[in-house]
């Protein structure tokens, strides 16, 4: 389990988190919702340890495995679509299984292609794709289905919801649908949240 005591973190006079709290439930999937700049991918980045914070204390599993995908795609521009994928798998899935699960969330026949050459979405999906089949023992998703088309969001997230069933997940978004659709649990950061 990872639990949150007392996260306090600024940026100068800006307060971003103010007595953060939380214990995040095993195999469950915890939405983290709030409006830009209310402290979700500051928060997601201290529960990761990338990010300090200025008082509080996260406590991790010993050992513990972490995949994400982040606001950027993070992808290695001059490497293949599967390439990208194979970094974290290794050779734990064929090249055709790699094909078959890019082919599921609509990018068939993009396993060869250059990342440089995809557009915005194909890159989002690709990166999301590579995150859920890395083995971690927690998946942290920042704004995951960010720049899809409606079609494209809801055949990816139905993909997603799929792959991620009994998993422990931490996702950031400000879309109740998102959390209606995937979340068990949600939390509001910001105050009150009007959807």
């Amino acid at each position: 389990m990872i639990k949150a005591v007392d996260i306090h973190k600024a940026f100068g006079d800006n307060v971003v988190l103010d007595g953060f709290s939380h214990e995040f439930s095993d195999g469950k999937v915890t939405a983290v919702l709030g409006k830009s700049g209310c402290g979700k991918s500051t928060l997601l980045n201290i529960l990761m340890g990338l990010s300090a914070p200025d008082s509080g204390e996260i406590t991790r599993p010993e050992n513990c495995r972490i995949s994400a995908v982040f606001q950027e795609d993070r992808l290695c521009e001059n490497l293949t679509a599967g390439a990208n994928i194979r970094l974290v798998t290794g050779k734990r899935f064929s090249k055709d299984e790699i094909a078959s699960e890019l082919a599921a969330i609509g990018l068939d026949g993009c396993e060869s292609k250059p990342v440089r050459t995809l557009s915005g979405g194909m890159k989002r999906r690709t990166a999301l794709l590579r995150a859920l089949l890395a083995e971690y023992d927690v998946l942290f998703l920042d704004e995951p289905f960010k720049g899809l088309d409606m079609d494209t969001k809801q055949t990816v997230m139905a993909y997603c919801k799929e792959k991620i069933n009994g998993k422990t997940v931490i996702l950031v978004t400000h879309d109740m649908d998102e959390c209606e659709f995937l979340a068990d649990e949600v939390i509001r950061l910001g105050g009150q949240y009007d959807a």
